[in-house]
């Protein structure tokens, strides 16, 4: 083989591999599948529709829930995880960092929201993507008193670009309500008050759904 055919081999593979996630999102037999296993999902998401506004007017109900991407971090004890280790309980989860001031003024909120809803059937799951200073979530997280949410993390910073691949990552803080399935419900850029009562009211009803 051609140095020239095998230069365009790799890169079609390498294409494949970084468009795999979107082309989850975006059409294909995964589409379908995806869309299906979700079925159940449509129907939460349209009780939502109308709770995005006030505090949450910025949340993004998604209107075909599929399968959200099996998104992989560490766990506060520094085992792997998956997106699929949380099945059965509904995740807010959340891609926050030290050095973004947004995600530092919604964290005290995410915290409150985990202290009143959190429990089998619901977390947050917020994943610090730092990659320079490691240490620095466990100290500011600490000093600043936030103690109901685990310290899950990602310092290769990975999890954001998956996301931002699939097209739910546009800027930092990024949150996505996750149903027990494992299905997307809607999807947040920026930051929030999650301890309102508009986003205690949102999550409340797709819990009782």
């Amino acid at each position: 083989m051609s140095r020239a055919r095998m230069t365009i081999l790799l890169a079609g593979l390498i294409g494949l591999g970084a468009g795999g996630m979107a082309f989850y999102w975006t059409g294909g037999p995964a589409r379908n599948a995806s869309a299906q296993a979700c079925t159940a999902a449509r129907a939460t998401a349209a009780k939502l529709q109308p709770l995005a506004r006030g505090e949450l007017a910025a949340f993004k109900v998604t209107e075909s829930p599929m399968v959200a991407p099996n998104l992989a971090f560490k766990g506060p004890d520094g085992r792997q995880l998956t997106m699929a280790d949380f099945r059965g309980r509904m995740v807010l989860l959340n891609l926050w960092a030290t050095w973004c001031a947004p995600c530092r003024h919604e964290m005290p909120a995410l915290d409150r929201l985990q202290e009143t809803l959190g429990g089998e059937r619901f977390e947050v799951v917020a994943v610090n993507i730092d990659t320079r200073h490691p240490d620095r979530a466990t100290t500011w997280l600490k000093e600043t008193g936030i103690a109901k949410l685990a310290n899950y993390n990602d310092h290769s910073a990975r999890i954001f670009q998956d996301l931002k691949t699939a097209g739910r990552a546009f800027g930092m803080p990024t949150t996505l309500l996750i149903d027990a399935q494992g299905c997307e419900l809607g999807f947040l850029a920026g930051p929030a008050e999650w301890a309102s009562e508009d986003a205690l009211r949102l999550v409340r009803t797709a819990l009782d759904n």
